[in-house]
């Protein structure tokens, strides 16, 4: 299934706290469900739960990074 590489636009404080919530193996929700729903708003069908892997290195906008799988487009 194809990766859909999600940018959410955050704060500094927030960033720092999810990354450091990514270093001890948990999982900050309320970002992770609004990459879920960057991927609805695309058009795209999640096939399962968003993985963080990272946030930008901006000096004024910072953005979370979310890979979300999603279910590939049937045409027939």
């Amino acid at each position: 299934m194809p990766l859909l590489r999600v940018h959410l636009d955050s704060d500094r404080a927030t960033a720092r706290r999810v990354l450091q919530l990514h270093h001890e193996g948990r999982i900050h929700h309320e970002s992770r469900e609004a990459a879920r729903e960057q991927a609805w708003r695309q058009g795209r069908t999640p096939a399962g739960d968003p993985v963080f892997v990272g946030i930008t290195n901006g000096r004024r906008d910072v953005q979370l990074l979310y890979d979300v799988e999603v279910y590939s487009d049937a045409t027939r």
